[in-house]
């Protein structure tokens, strides 16, 4: 039986949290898998946005996936592409790591090439929406409609500060640790990040660490 690694993500911490499209994809990923004859051997799951050029960078848990994938020889399989990315560039870059790629909702004929197409389509969906958001927003602007929403505003703005509250206690809960393992012999970030992985502890996000988590967590702590 063909195996393959599945990877779930939602774009915010309220939809992780509450669960919101986790499981509708993790149905669809089953029912693709049982409907293709198809053995799913891992999932992983990540909360985070899928927008920047540095995406992959703060997917850790999509890093895994193609890691284990790549040691697997088998492929990493998505509901949709958007829960990859709508971004062509981004798209290219994961075709450069090597691992084949699944996307349930295209069927598994789909090539390299087709992804690509596709993921050009969204891209090209995307600024659109964007285009016409922009001029709706600034002719309601000039006929003196009053734009956004202050209870919505102060609760983003909640919601950002209640972050960066959770990362900064999270950063000074594991700083004693990370001087412990430098304490030990680490004598650089990923030897840190590694020795932290090994122990279990996962970074405030719930993922893996890598030498430039740890950077963060020290320039947190210092500043």
């Amino acid at each position: 039986m063909r195996q393959i690694v599945s990877y779930v993500r939602v774009s915010t911490s309220q939809q992780g949290k509450s669960g919101l499209g986790i499981d509708a994809q993790r149905e669809a990923l089953a029912r693709f898998a049982s409907a293709e004859g198809l053995e799913i051997i891992g999932e992983f799951v990540e909360i985070e946005t899928g927008k920047g050029s540095d995406a992959l960078e703060r997917r850790p848990q999509l890093v895994s996936a193609l890691h284990v994938a790549r040691r697997r020889k088998c492929s990493v399989a998505v509901s949709k592409l958007d829960r990859l990315s709508r971004d062509v560039h981004f798209i290219s870059g994961l075709m450069a790591q090597r691992v084949p790629f699944i996307v349930a909702e295209l069927g598994v004929g789909a090539d390299p090439f087709m992804l690509h197409l596709y993921a050009a389509l969204a891209e090209k969906e995307r600024n659109l929406i964007a285009s016409r958001t922009a001029a709706a927003l600034a002719a309601a602007k000039v006929r003196g409609v009053v734009l956004g929403n202050p209870k919505l505003d102060q609760a983003r703005t909640s919601a950002v500060l209640a972050t960066r509250k959770g990362a900064d206690r999270h950063a000074a809960e594991v700083l004693p640790i990370i001087e412990q393992i430098k304490g030990a012999g680490a004598r650089t970030l990923r030897e840190v990040a590694d020795a932290l992985n090994a122990r279990g502890i996962a970074t405030a996000r719930g993922g893996r660490w890598y030498a430039t988590s740890v950077k963060n967590v020290l320039e947190r702590v210092a500043s």
